[in-house]
């Protein structure tokens, strides 16, 4: 009998549905539906690393892209859905009352920012992260010993307490915070309130400080040492946390009405994207799974055995369960990957937006025009910065456009170009750019290698590394590695669906699960020797001006 998974993929900018055939591992139908309120820019402040999501956004357009996932589907397919899953970007946060409600959910906190969620990029919480890692260095317990030693503005902690400490109404309202991925599935199976609230593994793990060694989550005095407003809040937080192949709760009357699903129908823990994007992928021992977006992240998996009793230095985290049930789940990534490339086309596009021309055109046909370049640059600039051969420009760039992530996170470090002379135009500009981000995950890859893990290739997913064979050749020459890229167009809400299929029994794991339903390779990039050798020399002088800009400490 034929039976489908759902998996639900909340990004930056959209949420994408995705229906599977469990049996087949086909996918089945899809659909995507873009946040309204975030694409207007609202609650965001990006000159001072402001990001924020309304919760409305979230809840509105899961309606959207479920109903109209209907439309796209096979006849009567909803009601053949066995289970749900959701993956999220993250850390992203949210104030609730003391019944679970989001705070901007209440009239009074409706346009109220910090009532929202604290998107994963905001970095309005910098000062309150160096306080987390100024107190975890002092205590008896380093408690960021497996989050990589530093807390990062980007997590779950920092971003809390910079939110209590600016917003007295917030403070006062504020009962405890959840993560995005937790409050989805509470949310459609009826238990935000934090008397029937659970939380997942993942999240728990890579951005709270979550533990089992600590029984939970740093003790309450912990907290206190770092603010007196954080008192009680981990006491809130339920102690235990829970793999995403295991069962969250039902699907409520109330949102299998809103959805056109079975009431009843299984919801499981969710996840981060990336986690649940690497077990799309298939991913294993030794293969750096990297999900190039906007930002990356890149996960690998290691066995207990292997890890011992190692804590990785400069990652986001290492937590059993993370990705695979019973395998340790490593984390790592770069603040800016896509987003770097897209600065530069806005950069040097912003004439075309801000500049009055004749009224020869209309201003509609200036607006489509304005687009249709805009849409061509990147793919132009690539084309070009191609024919350039390796080290030619002069030019050498870092990606710390939106901070550091890894290894060794720092928000507080900028981007740095050096070398600009007369003669660079802007493919070669751009050649730096991706040359950049490439070095930047080379970085990573050789954190991990130092550390002693088994690193031996890479497998990529996400839009760009479909989008530009400029991009991924360079990366493979840089990373001196082989770069698999995969077949489907939606990893991450893949493996949200795998996930689903063994929670709602019709496979006994994640692993049978994913030999069925886990994507297939759709193109290899191939390390050239010959460039790879230039880019030696490249890399050192980029690991010289990341010296330079971070004091001597890159």
């Amino acid at each position: 009998m034929t039976s489908y998974a759902l998996g639900l993929d909340y990004g930056s900018d959209s949420v994408r549905a995705l229906l599977v055939d469990t049996q087949s591992g086909k996918e089945v139908a899809t659909n995507v539906v873009y946040y309204p309120r975030w694409k207007q820019g609202l609650y965001c402040q990006p000159a001072n690393d402001q990001f924020r999501q309304h919760p409305l956004d979230y809840i509105e357009s899961l309606q959207a892209v479920v109903q109209g996932l209907w439309q796209v589907a096979p006849v009567g397919a909803a009601e053949q859905v066995v289970g749900i899953s959701f993956d999220t970007t993250g850390s992203t946060p949210v104030a609730v009352d003391e019944n679970g409600l989001a705070l901007a959910l209440k009239a009074e906190f409706a346009e109220n920012p910090n009532a929202m969620f604290v998107l994963w990029k905001d970095h309005t919480a910098i000062k309150e992260a160096q306080e987390f890692t100024a107190a975890a260095e002092k205590a008896d317990e380093n408690y960021l010993k497996y989050e990589g030693g530093i807390y990062s503005s980007e997590w779950f902690w920092a971003k809390a307490l910079h939110v209590l400490r600016q917003d007295e109404a917030v403070r006062a309202a504020a009962y405890t915070w959840v993560e995005h991925c937790d409050w989805m599935s509470a949310l459609i199976t009826g238990t935000t309130h934090p008397k029937d609230f659970r939380a997942s593994r993942c999240a728990a793990g890579h951005k709270q400080m979550w533990h089992e060694s600590w029984g939970g989550y740093p003790p309450n005095t912990f907290f206190t040492s770092v603010d007196l407003v954080l008192d009680g809040i981990r006491d809130r937080l339920p102690a235990q946390t829970y793999t995403a192949d295991q069962v969250c709760g039902k699907l409520t009357a109330e949102w299998a009405e809103k959805l056109a699903l079975p009431a009843g129908t299984v919801v499981t823990f969710s996840a981060f994207d990336c986690h649940m994007g690497a077990v799309g992928a298939n991913v294993k021992p030794g293969v750096l799974t990297k999900v190039m977006g906007t930002s990356t992240c890149d996960i690998a998996i290691a066995s207990a055995q292997d890890i011992g009793d190692k804590c990785i230095k400069g990652i986001c985290g290492q937590v059993d369960g993370s990705v695979m049930p019973g395998m340790i789940g490593l984390e790592a990534g770069q603040s800016a990957f896509g987003d770097l490339y897209a600065w530069f086309r806005n950069l040097i596009n912003w004439p075309l937006k801000n500049i009055e021309t004749s009224d020869v055109l209309t201003a509609e046909q200036k607006t489509q025009l304005a687009q249709e370049l805009e849409d061509k640059t990147l793919f132009k600039l690539g084309e070009e910065a191609a024919k350039l051969p390796i080290g030619s420009t002069g030019i050498t760039a870092l990606d710390w456009v939106n901070g550091r992530r890894t290894p060794d996170a720092d928000q507080t470090v900028a981007m740095a170009i050096t070398g600009l002379k007369m003669g660079s135009q802007a493919p070669q500009i751009y050649r730096s750019l991706v040359e950049a981000t490439a070095f930047g995950a080379r970085a990573i890859i050789e954190r991990f290698k130092a550390e002693g893990v088994d690193i031996s290739s890479v497998v990529t997913i996400g839009g760009i590394s479909k989008k530009s064979d400029f991009v991924m050749q360079t990366c493979a020459d840089v990373w001196n590695c082989p770069i698999d890229v995969l077949e489907s167009e939606q990893s991450c809400a893949l493996g949200a669906a795998i996930f689903a299929s063994v929670a709602a029994g019709v496979y006994p794991s994640v692993s049978a699960a994913q030999e069925v339903m886990a994507s297939p390779v759709c193109k290899t990039y191939q390390p050239n020797a010959e460039n790879a050798a230039l880019y030696e020399n490249l890399y050192k002088q980029y690991q010289a001006l990341a010296a330079y800009v971070d004091g001597g400490q890159a």
